[in-house]
């Protein structure tokens, strides 16, 4: 039986190097990646609906060029919360506060063993290439099987600036519909894509800052 070489299994992965916090895949065309929160739309009035459904098409309308609207739904990673809690029981002044406090870690541990707590999170990818038009630019790690490897005469720089535009560009609409959204950094991305091609692991979520 043959065994897959990291050589091979390379050849199935389109990223070739993340850089600033930009991923670059092998077609020399970038991707940025927005992490973005949440607003519950189902508790919102029917005007506030309304007002959110329009203000988001108005923002896709504003937009020459594609994105994708990428959700990764996980299981919750509970162990360093519980482990957390059971540093707390020692310092509990008295016996019953302790005794509740181990209650409840088990409550949790038993609960999140029946139950499957999903956590999910929300990302944008912005696609920029100058060798490709929008068309053969959708996808998170896509790229055009026919394309050429073509050194641009552009610096690495100011392709991310042009990347960055996008990005702020897509950032400022979002806002516009309360819909907070941030830029990922290298450690980030090199986190999402490894999930990404582990999905079977348990891992915290990337969070915004405050």
């Amino acid at each position: 039986m043959a065994i897959a070489t990291p050589g091979a299994t390379q050849q199935f992965v389109s990223v070739k190097e993340i850089r600033n916090g930009v991923i670059i895949l092998k077609d020399n065309s970038y991707r940025g990646v927005l992490i973005c929160s949440a607003i519950n739309f189902g508790l919102k009035s029917t005007e506030e609906q309304h007002a959110i459904i329009l203000g988001f098409q108005n923002f896709l309308n504003t937009l020459d060029f594609s994105i994708q609207i990428v959700v990764n739904s996980r299981k919750m990673d509970l162990r360093p919360y519980l482990a957390l809690l059971a540093e707390k029981e020692p310092e509990q002044k008295t016996e019953l506060m302790r005794v509740q406090l181990r209650e409840y870690i088990e409550f949790i541990r038993s609960f999140s063993d029946q139950a499957n707590i999903m956590t999910k999170s929300f990302y944008v990818v912005v696609p920029y290439s100058p060798h490709f038009s929008a068309a053969t630019s959708v996808g998170f790690l896509h790229h055009a099987d026919t394309a050429k490897n073509v050194t641009s005469e552009t610096s690495f720089a100011e392709e991310q600036a042009q990347l960055e535009q996008r990005m702020t560009l897509v950032g400022s609409g979002l806002a516009s519909i309360g819909v907070r959204a941030v830029p990922l950094g290298t450690e980030e991305v090199i986190e999402l894509l490894y999930r990404s091609f582990n999905p079977g692991e348990l891992e915290n979520p990337i969070r915004l800052d405050n």
